[in-house]
């Protein structure tokens, strides 16, 4: 018995030893595990705080991103930064000096890349020396250039499907075996491309007519046109405004055999802001009075301002007021009835429903004859390039919280054209969708939940679905106020 009991005793101690050595070992691991969380080995101090400022950078890039989403058509950065040489469709490889670019050209700056940033929307490549055009591969050998550079000469870059319309063009190094030049002009070369959006009257202006003036005008005439992606019928729609600006024949240059030499090249037009320019970013101070004065006389418009006829016999006596007409969605479905009520109240009226095929001297004079131009929320109303200052816009808003997109297309492009703006927002009673749904559908109820869907489901439902019938009685205290702010009647 005696011995059984002293067994038992050793028996307990080793089992207490072992757990002592169990924990022992346990808090070690824990103790380890605590120290690779908070004091990561093999990291210096200076290591870890780089991966502190990484991630800082990358919560600044998020934040950007969502601003730029949130406000697209705000002012654009106007710093240039060099382009993203790593993206996929088609940063440039590596980066070139500014030695690169020969001196002595008062157009090109030597402080920036021979490629950057020139908004958020535009990449923009400037060089000069001997510089040599071959459209047919899309490709620009420059003497000197270190390095090869791409870029795709539209201004929406960030637009994947835009840009898949949109060939890419290299700048690269003068090789030994350059090709000999067929055709030698002095003037700058400007490749642009008219993919795209193209087609529609709104993007024409915002995304390439008016950012080519911002990039030619500075070169009074001395600048030759290069189109890629080339569009016969669209080019010939805008060869007027072409040839204001350029002293040279425009060249389908994706079909061009020959080898075009110049002494500096422009790759890309800047953007700045929706139907706009920022006058302190151009040469010159250009603003959008001189674009608008360009169209003038690119298309022979006699109204620099709504000033009515001297003759108070002449029918211009009369405030004209033009209706954009539509044919498809967001149609005014009560169109005469509004066109009797603005008679009613002294205006000359006049219908205009402009198409992609319609003869644009033609209805930019009807639209600068006008002194109110109204119209629901669309690409139509960026005829009013060609009103003349001291008119009135009045954009239509449909149904369904689109405030902030009316604000930014055509609100705000507004004061820079010396044009007056007026809204007249659409209420529920006043909309088509409130027959295709029912009452408490979220499309009525809550317009902010089809928004959180995304653009396609926005789109879908609140441009293309809907027609609207202004009430008379709202349109035509409008039409009032425009009166009260032109210069018609106020002295005979």
């Amino acid at each position: 018995m005696k011995s059984n009991r002293n067994l038992s005793r050793g028996e307990g101690r080793r089992l207490g030893n072992v757990a002592l050595i169990a924990f022992m070992l346990g808090s070690l691991l824990l103790l380890s595990l605590i120290r690779v969380r908070f004091s990561p080995i093999g990291k210096t101090g200076e290591a870890i705080k780089a991966e502190e400022q990484q991630e800082m950078r990358k919560e600044s890039i998020k934040m950007e991103t969502l601003d730029e989403t949130a406000a697209s058509a705000a002012e654009e950065e106007t710093q240039p930064k060099p382009t993203d040489n790593s993206g996929s469709s088609g940063g440039g490889v590596g980066s070139v000096s500014s030695t690169a670019l020969a001196a002595g050209d008062e157009h090109l700056s030597l402080s920036k890349p021979v490629c950057y940033e020139s908004s958020r929307r535009s990449d923009t490549c400037e060089a000069a020396g001997d510089v040599r055009v071959q459209g047919r591969i899309q490709t620009i050998h420059v003497g000197p250039l270190e390095q090869e550079w791409k870029v795709k000469p539209y201004c929406r870059k960030h637009d994947a499907f835009a840009l898949s319309h949109v060939k890419e063009w290299a700048l690269r190094p003068l090789p030994g075996d350059a090709p000999q030049c067929t055709i030698n002009s002095s003037a700058t070369a400007f490749v642009l491309s008219t993919g795209g959006f193209t087609g529609n009257l709104f993007h024409d202006y915002t995304d390439v007519l008016i950012p080519a003036f911002i990039t030619a005008h500075r070169y009074a005439g001395e600048v030759q046109f290069l189109v890629s992606s080339f569009k016969s019928w669209w080019t010939n729609k805008y060869l007027q405004i072409f040839q204001q600006l350029s002293k040279h024949e425009v060249v389908d240059i994706d079909n061009d055999d020959e080898v075009r030499c110049y002494p500096s090249v422009v790759v890309g037009p800047t953007f700045h802001k929706e139907l706009g320019i920022d006058a302190s970013r151009t040469p010159g101070s250009s603003s959008m009075v001189e674009f608008r004065a360009m169209l003038r006389g690119a298309f022979g418009l006699e109204r620099a301002t709504a000033t009515p006829s001297s003759d108070r016999w002449d029918i211009r006596r009369r405030p004209r007021l033009l209706i954009i007409s539509r044919r498809s969605s967001r149609r005014f479905l009560n169109e005469r009835a509004m066109a009797d009520m603005a008679m009613s109240l002294g205006f000359d009226v006049r219908v205009g429903d402009p198409d992609v095929s319609t003869d644009v001297s033609k209805f930019a004079r009807l639209v600068n004859s006008a002194d109110v131009m109204v119209g629901a929320h669309g690409a139509g109303l960026t005829n009013m390039v060609f009103l003349p200052a001291g008119a009135v816009l009045i954009q239509v808003v449909p149904y369904g919280g689109l405030e902030w997109l009316a604000r930014g297309t055509f609100k705000e492009p507004s004061a820079d054209m010396q044009i007056h703006y007026l809204e007249y927002m659409i209420q529920l009673d006043e909309t088509s969708l409130s027959e295709q749904y029912p009452k408490d559908d979220p499309v009525l109820k809550d317009p902010n939940s089809i928004h959180k869907q995304g653009w396609n489901a926005l789109k879908t439902v609140y441009l293309d679905k809907q027609n609207v019938k202004p009430h008379l009685g709202r349109l035509k205290n409008t039409f009032m106020e425009a009166l009260k702010l032109l210069p018609h009647g106020q002295s005979d």
